[in-house]
C-alpha cells in the first residue's frame, strides 16, 4: 500500500511536458508526429546494422508508446485527478485538489473544478456551522421555556405574571429565530419583489428603535434624523436592514453607553443614507470583508456581556440582501472606537 501510495505521488508530479501549448488539438497533434518519428527512426536505425523492418518495427512500436505515455501524460492525468476527486466528494470529503498546470481546454477545467471544490468546501463547512449555531439557538429558549411550564406544571412555581412573562421572551426569542431562517429562504429563491413607498424617515426610525428597545431592554437607543425626511423604499425590506443593525449594535455595544442611528438624504431625489453605530469592541478590518456574509459570526467582535452570543450570523447577511434588492451598498465604516455601519439606498429609478 504504501509502495502504490509513493508511486502515484510521482506519477502526479511527473513532468508534463506539453503543459505550455494552448490547444489540446496541438497537443494531439504532437504525440502522433513525435511517435511517427520515433517509429521510422527506430525502423532506419535498424537498416546499416542489418536488422529487417520486420523485426525493428515491434520496438519502434514499444518505444513509440512509452512516448506517448511520458507525453499524454499531462493530457490525460487531470482527468484521473478529477475523477478521484469527485468520488472524494461524493463521500463528503472536499479537501482533493487537481493539478492545473496545463494551459489548454483541460487545464481550464481543472481550475474550475478547483474553484467549485473550494466552493463546495466553504458552503459544507457554513452548513455545518449553521446546523450545530440555529440548534444551540433553539436548544436555549427551548430548554428555558420547557423549565418554566414544568414548574408550572408541578405546582413548584405559580403562574405569575413574572413566570408567564420570561415564557413569553422565550417564545419571542424563538419567533425571531424562525423569522430569520424565513429570510434566509427569501435570500435562496433569489430577488424578492420591491413594494417602493415614501416614508417618513423620523416616524419610521422612532418606530424601529422602539421595537429594538423592547426587545433589549438593557439598551438605549438614539436618533438623529432631520424633521421631514422623506425617501422611496420598501418599507418591510429597509425594516429588516434597521432592525437587524439595531439588533446588532446592541448586542455588541456596552449596556451604558447608546447606539445611534442617523439619516440623512441620499445623492439623488428620494435616496437615504442611514447611519448605526455602537461603542463596542467593532469589527477588526481583516472581517469587514465576511461580515455580511451568511452564518459569519465575526470572533472578535463578540457579543455584550450578559447577552445572548453572536447569534446565527443571519442578520447581517439579510441586511445586506434587503440593501442589494434596493440597489443600494452597505459597508462598515472605519471608526477610531466602536462600529459603524452606513447603508446607502439610491432612491427610486428614474
Amino acid at each position: 500500500m504504501m509502495e502504490a501510495r509513493v508511486f502515484h505521488r510521482l506519477w502526479t508530479r511527473w513532468p508534463r511536458p506539453l503543459d505550455p501549448l494552448r490547444s489540446i488539438k496541438v497537443k494531439f497533434g504532437v504525440v502522433v508526429v513525435v511517435t511517427a518519428c520515433v517509429a521510422v527512426l527506430i525502423v532506419l536505425w535498424g537498416y546499416p546494422l542489418g536488422f529487417r523492418a520486420r523485426q525493428t518495427m515491434p520496438v519502434g512500436v514499444l518505444i513509440s508508446l512509452v512516448v506517448i505515455q511520458l507525453l499524454a501524460h499531462g493530457m490525460t492525468a487531470p482527468l484521473r485527478e478529477m475523477t478521484a476527486a469527485a468520488r472524494a466528494m461524493a463521500r463528503g470529503d472536499y479537501s482533493r485538489r487537481v493539478r492545473a498546470t496545463s494551459r489548454d481546454e483541460v487545464g481550464e477545467l481543472a481550475q474550475a473544478f478547483n474553484r467549485m471544490a473550494a466552493d463546495l468546501a466553504e458552503v459544507d463547512r457554513q452548513r455545518r456551522e449553521f446546523v450545530a449555531n440555529v440548534s444551540h439557538e433553539l436548544r436555549t429558549p427551548i430548554s428555558a421555556l420547557r423549565a418554566v411550564l414544568e414548574n408550572v406544571a408541578d405546582g413548584v412555581t405559580p403562574a405569575t405574571p413574572d413566570v408567564l412573562e420570561s415564557a413569553l421572551e422565550q417564545t419571542e426569542r424563538l419567533g425571531r429565530l424562525v423569522t430569520q431562517l424565513l429570510d434566509l429562504s427569501r435570500v435562496e429563491a433569489g430577488a424578492a419583489p420591491l413594494d417602493l413607498d415614501e416614508l417618513d424617515v423620523a416616524a419610521f426610525i422612532g418606530d424601529v428603535a422602539a421595537e429594538a428597545a423592547a426587545g433589549h431592554p438593557g439598551a438605549r437607543f438614539e436618533a438623529d434624523v432631520p424633521p421631514g425626511l422623506r425617501a422611496t423604499a420598501d418599507r418591510d425590506r429597509l425594516h429588516q436592514v434597521v432592525a437587524n443593525l439595531l439588533d446588532n449594535a446592541a448586542k455588541h455595544g456596552p449596556a451604558d453607553r447608546p447606539v445611534t442611528v442617523s439619516a440623512r438624504p441620499g445623492a439623488a431625489p428620494g435616496g437615504l443614507v442611514t447611519e448605526v453605530a455602537d461603542e463596542g469592541p467593532g469589527i477588526p478590518p481583516e472581517e469587514r470583508a465576511r461580515v455580511f456574509e451568511r452564518f459569519s459570526r465575526g470572533a472578535a467582535n463578540g457579543a455584550r456581556a450578559g447577552t445572548p452570543g453572536g447569534g446565527t450570523g443571519l442578520g447581517l447577511a439579510i441586511a445586506n440582501w434587503a440593501t442589494e434588492l434596493h440597489g443600494g451598498d452597505i459597508t462598515v465604516l472605519d471608526t477610531r472606537a466602536g462600529c459603524r455601519i452606513r447603508v446607502t439606498l439610491p432612491g427610486p429609478p428614474r
